[in-house]
C-alpha cells in the first residue's frame, strides 16, 4: 500500500512505497513562481473588480489608466 506525503501542508503530494525512499510527484497547486493557484485566482478576481470599479469611480480610472501606460511602456 503506498504511502502519501506532502512537505509542504497539501500543495505537493508525493507517493512512495513503504521501506522506499523513491517517491513520485503526483499533485502540484503551485505554478511557476511557486505561488499557490488560489492566490493567482484571486488576483484575477481582485484586476477584474478593479477594471469594474473603473468604469464608475474616476479616482480608480485615473490610478488603472496610469498601471496601464506604465506597464505599456515598460514592455
Amino acid at each position: 500500500m503506498p504511502i502519501y506525503e506532502s512537505p509542504d501542508g497539501g500543495q505537493t503530494i508525493y507517493e512512495r512505497l513503504p521501506g522506499s525512499s523513491a517517491r513520485e510527484l503526483i499533485k502540484d497547486n503551485r505554478t511557476v513562481d511557486g505561488r499557490p493557484l488560489h492566490e493567482h485566482i484571486m488576483e484575477s478576481k481582485m484586476w477584474g473588480e478593479i477594471h469594474r470599479m473603473a468604469k464608475t469611480n474616476p479616482t480608480i480610472k485615473h490610478a488603472l489608466d496610469e498601471v496601464i501606460l506604465l506597464y505599456q511602456l515598460s514592455k
